[in-house]
């Protein structure tokens, strides 16, 4: 079991400060739920460190880093933040027993971004029994956008469900005869993937482009077969719905049986360190993936304050984080979000409060967010990140293409 404790900070509202928020009025009286002193808001994580997903685990360090830096500047409306981040090998067991340990003996305020789909499916129902706040999702699962039945979790990026419709309108667009080959993860997140893939080309009456739909296990020690399969089957396209590890693996065995193929890589493995690195930048060559986040590897946004001000802090805070990893990107912009719900509770610091500022943002944004992608939420909105820009690999580099897109779910 990894731990890691780490303290955090707000994030002066000046120009290129990593955490953009205006000052909140603190409420006359103080209310303070449980991890909340007059010095310190206990906020508790659970991540995958080891395991197949230990690719992520850089994801919960940088918002350890982030928090260390919020701290250094002066806390959260005078407050540390105490981060408690523990090891559960993207394995949804371990996952429900560290929780249990945050919420039961750590007694946090709140778990902020656990990452998931399946590891944060185990505890989903829990959290929301002992009414504590499951806050920003690390997972685009479509799920956790459902305030009426799980008031006390919420999402933060894009949801899952949303990118597949949007890759089906790229396929139709750019492949319109094309045979389709998918590569998902057998659980919630690679289903919403499939899911969304084949309401977009249900739309054209075109869900027959999908030849073939291959799960894989997280354990699994390779998908070479699922590979080798879809191109058998005359696949000319791959959408590989994978963490980085079978993602690096597909794009390998692909160029090893020289299928040449449009191949649409997901937002959560499109990292430049997590997978094209990994699997070959000469054969990543091509890919086409979705963004809401500044890509540390495109050069457009050298003289970005929002991007300066971020290698300021990685080398600071985090001086051995891979900058061409995005989740290095992920990881305090989703921190960010969360600075900005505990300073809108303002000396209201309960459970229930962090839930009502939660869904209380509005074109709230971040500075490694794209330009035109905000953060908005309401009582009845749970899905914060709705929009997202199209990307080509050139083998050094992801170039953005096309406008903003939204793909609405309904």
């Amino acid at each position: 079991m990894t731990r890691l404790t780490r303290r955090a900070l707000l994030a002066a509202a000046a120009p290129g400060a990593l955490t953009l928020a205006a000052p909140w009025p603190a409420r006359a009286a103080k209310q303070y739920g449980p991890g909340v002193t007059d010095n310190e808001i206990k906020i508790g994580n659970t991540g995958p460190y080891s395991g197949p997903a230990s690719s992520y685990g850089t994801i919960p360090k940088s918002m350890a880093a982030y928090y260390r830096m919020v701290n250094d500047q002066g806390g959260v409306n005078g407050r540390e933040i105490k981060f408690i981040s523990y090891d559960d090998g993207y394995t949804p067991p371990k996952t429900v027993e560290m929780t249990r340990k945050l919420v039961e003996q750590d007694e946090v305020l709140a778990i902020a971004s656990p990452l998931g789909t399946p590891t944060n499916s185990a505890t989903w129902h829990y959290m929301n029994q002992k009414k504590v706040p499951q806050l920003f999702i690390a997972s685009g699962a479509t799920k956790w956008d459902d305030p009426k039945g799980h008031p006390w979790t919420i999402g933060w990026q894009p949801n899952y469900q949303s990118e597949g419709r949007i890759y089906a309108t790229f396929i139709l667009a750019n492949k319109p005869d094309g045979k389709i080959g998918v590569l998902y993860q057998n659980d919630d997140a690679g289903k919403d993937y499939l899911k969304g893939l084949t309401d977009g080309l249900a739309v054209k009456g075109k869900t027959s482009m999908i030849v073939d739909a291959a799960p894989y296990e997280p354990s699994d020690p390779t998908i070479d077969s699922q590979i080798v399969g879809m191109k058998a089957k005359g696949c000319d396209v791959l959408v590989t719905a994978a963490i980085p590890k079978m993602a690096a693996q597909a794009i390998r065995k692909a160029a090893e049986i020289e299928w040449r193929m449009l191949h649409v890589l997901t937002s959560v493995a499109n990292s430049v360190g997590a997978t094209l690195k990994p699997a070959g930048l000469d054969i990543s060559k091509g890919v086409i993936s979705d963004f809401y986040l500044k890509d540390s590897t495109d050069p457009q946004w050298k003289d970005d304050p929002g991007f300066k001000a971020w290698l300021t802090f990685m080398e600071k805070y985090y001086p051995d984080g891979d900058k061409s990893d995005s989740g290095n990107l992920y990881g305090p912009s989703i921190a960010a979000t969360t600075v900005q719900v505990l300073k809108q509770c303002g000396d209201e610091l309960t459970r229930e409060n962090v839930m009502k500022q939660a869904a209380n943002l509005h074109d709230f944004t971040v500075p490694l967010l794209l330009p035109e992608v905000t953060i908005n939420t309401s009582p009845t909105d749970f899905a914060p990140i709705k929009q997202v820009q199209m990307a080509r690999f050139d083998g050094e580099r992801w170039k953005l293409f096309g406008r903003v897109l939204t793909g609405a779910v309904g």
